[in-house]
């Protein structure tokens, strides 16, 4: 049995009217959505890649197209969660020191798959056909599987923490879901 009540609290702190939390959750329900249709579409037809003049030169572009979106996402999260109430009983030190530390480790698993794949491998440079020698087992990989998504869901639970906020915690659920269902679809 689960024990809601902690959750109800919980979320009596949160606005999920307020447009700033609509956009936060529009930007990260996105994201993944559109990186996933993009890459597909190229795969199939291969038409970024006769745009571009190479698939090299297509997958930098959806690369850097990906990390301005994920720099407006993180944009749109942090103005949602400063826009909604902190919750009072985590504003402290041990919250903040805390957070930091989940954040850290986010930081590691993203910049560590990152190494590990590089740009291409990282941004979905096998559907325009530019595959690795062989399958990364290295770390973060030896530890979990997709580092970089469930780094990224740290990053944002961290920061959540670090801020006391019911909004970030609710948005890093989101995160996680979107996140999950991707793997789901890349599956």
């Amino acid at each position: 049995q689960v024990d809601v009540a902690a959750m109800v609290q919980l979320l009596g702190y949160v606005d999920v009217t307020d447009t700033g939390f609509i956009v936060a959750v529009l930007s990260i329900a996105f994201n993944p959505l559109f990186w996933n249709v993009v890459a597909r579409w190229e795969h199939k037809t291969r038409a970024l890649s006769q745009v571009f003049g190479s698939p090299r030169a297509a997958c930098y572009c959806l690369g850097v197209v990906i990390l301005v979106l994920n720099g407006v996402r993180s944009h749109c999260f942090t103005e949602a969660m400063k826009s909604q109430p902190k919750l009072e009983g985590w504003d402290y030190h041990w919250t903040y020191y805390s957070g930091l530390a989940i954040s850290a480790v986010g930081t590691l698993f993203v910049i560590s798959s990152f190494l590990a794949l590089g740009f291409t491998g990282t941004f979905l440079g096998d559907y325009f056909g530019i595959l690795m020698e062989e399958k990364v087992t290295s770390f973060p990989f030896n530890v979990l599987d997709n580092p970089m998504y469930w780094g990224s869901t740290a990053i944002y639970l961290g920061w959540s923490l670090m801020h006391a906020s019911p909004a970030g915690l609710l948005l890093t659920a989101v995160v996680a879901i979107s996140y999950t269902i991707a793997v789901l679809y890349e599956g």
